[in-house]
């Protein structure tokens, strides 16, 4: 069933099913796009002929990878459990002499110890013990670990946040995508409740490297204009739960015929139970790539529907590695939503990640991020910027720089736990993939490990108040008193914050 526009004022929707050879090479030829079946348009030409010809890699990626679909899950499957293989028999020495002894150890795909591909690249499982609540930080931390436990099973979720974090695991969920024709989206939630806070942090999976639904749901161009709010990304509205025959009605009964709940819709009720029980409890949004992306568009949706209550208790989102959603107008109605409901929206990027920088920010495409970035080079240092540095990644001049950045990111791997603590401490497998990076520099960039360290080792001034313009355009002033003082005084701009200090560090 063809999805009713109705609720858009323009759209432009590709439909890799439909796709036909000669509609393929048609299209970079001809400009009547209304000819083309797998294009569904509200315009019936497109003269440009750089956005036909990224309509065309659009769909001959999608095409690609619903083909390859099962062998990417397959080799996914097999490299994931090879992985874990190792680990449960102690490395391969071990695992060669159980072999010979005929006692490996073969890991469940569902238990608590076994990691996703995702999660070998960083195997730490606690939360800093020395940014507590109350630090600047204390958000962006916890957020950026759960993200990337989102990546994990119910057995491995259960078990780090109830018995490692100390906290409460609500629900782990795969949510269904009525285009896809499968539960393809997947969130979780958990409450960190002590005697002085009640937080409900929300956190979406991102993109897992063989996944190709989630790799189409990032290369589908799609893209539907609401009316006063915006152009936005049609796989990820597709994924957030956008309906084939409704678009984004408030409401929306339940269907008994389709196999898992809807993510938007189901997320909402539930968090409005949650909070509906105590005038105390707040909660936050998160994600990682992908998982970023379903964060932004969450509140987006919860606006356009004026749910209040979930807007008044929304205390902050925090996306790491995040593609561009939307176009300028819907920045713009982002932006004034934000700052009508005071709620404080943090976008991390670090380094050479090629994800924030896509999809493109030029004149063949409409996609521009909004809000601040919080813009991270390898030492960790923090900068506040309107836009990340080299904003559409693919550049001769940047090219060099950002292969010699991920040669000293390869050497840095080698030296950080002696100079960070073994904390920070880089296992065999990531440091083979950030190999990778001497070629594509934007690849390892993307990865969970280097965000992890960016909040718990950058500066936590970057979330101290301040206006936007004030965040990005000036820089920190300190006024430092010595260590054995108990108080340092900190000047922020126009603001003045005291902030204790315990053995050297910020409490």
């Amino acid at each position: 069933m063809d999805c009713d526009k109705g609720f858009s004022s323009s759209f432009m929707l590709l439909k890799p099913e439909e796709l036909t050879l000669f509609d393929l090479i048609t299209i970079l030829f001809s400009s009547d796009i209304e000819k083309r079946k797998f294009v569904d348009s509200a315009e019936d030409k497109e003269d440009n002929f750089e956005r036909r010809w990224l309509i065309f890699i659009s769909i001959i990626v999608q095409k690609l990878l619903q083909f390859f679909s099962k062998p990417m899950s397959f080799f996914g499957s097999l490299a994931e459990m090879w992985l874990n293989l190792l680990s449960t028999n102690r490395g391969f020495g071990s695992l060669s002499l159980n072999a010979i002894e005929g006692n490996v150890l073969i890991p469940e795909k569902t238990s608590a110890s076994f990691v996703s591909f995702t999660g070998n690249y960083d195997l730490r499982t606690e939360l800093d013990r020395n940014i507590k609540h109350g630090d600047p930080r204390y958000y962006a931390a916890l957020s950026i670990m759960a993200s990337k436990a989102s990546y994990e099973n119910k057995e491995y979720l259960e078990t780090i946040v109830e018995h490692h974090w100390e906290m409460e695991l609500l629900g782990s969920y795969d949510f269904w995508n009525e285009y896809q024709e499968k539960a393809t989206t997947q969130a979780f939630l958990l409450r960190d409740k002590k005697d002085v806070h009640d937080t409900v942090v929300l956190a979406f999976r991102g993109t897992e490297p063989f996944d190709a639904d989630a790799w189409c749901s990032d290369f589908d161009l799609s893209w539907y204009e609401i009316p006063d709010v915006g152009r936005i990304h049609g796989g990820f509205m597709k994924a957030l739960g956008l309906q084939k025959s409704l678009g984004w009605p408030k409401e929306m009964k339940q269907n008994s015929s389709r196999p898992a709940p809807v993510a938007y819709y189901a997320l909402r009720e539930i968090l409005k139970d949650i909070l509906s029980q105590n005038d105390q409890t707040k909660y936050i949004v998160t994600g990682h790539s992908l998982g970023g992306a379903l964060a932004i568009l969450f509140p987006a949706v919860l606006a356009f529907h004026d749910e209040k209550l979930l807007l008044d208790r929304l205390q902050g989102i925090y996306t790491f590695g995040q593609p561009r959603v939307g176009d300028e107008n819907f920045g713009k109605y982002m932006e004034n939503m934000l700052e009508k409901n005071t709620i404080p929206y943090y976008r991390f990027v670090y380094g050479s990640d090629i994800v924030p920088r896509l999809p493109y920010d030029d004149k063949s495409l409409m996609f521009k991020h909004f809000g601040t970035c919080l813009y991270y080079n390898r030492h960790y240092e923090v900068q506040v910027v309107e836009e990340e540095p080299n904003k559409n990644y693919f550049s001769l001049r940047g090219a060099i720089p950002m292969m010699a950045n991920a040669f000293f990111e390869l050497i840095r791997s080698f030296t950080i736990s002696s100079t960070k603590g073994r904390d920070y401490k880089e296992g065999w497998f990531l440091r083979g993939f950030r190999v990778t990076g001497l070629v594509l520099p934007g690849v390892p960039a993307h990865l969970i490990q280097d965000y992890v360290n960016s909040t718990r080792l950058g500066s936590a001034n970057v979330f101290l108040p301040g206006t936007k313009e004030e965040r990005v355009n000036k820089p920190l002033t300190f006024c430092k008193y010595p260590v054995q003082d108990p108080i340092k005084h900190v000047i922020y701009r126009d603001w003045s914050v005291c902030v204790l200090v315990f053995q050297n560090r910020e409490v």
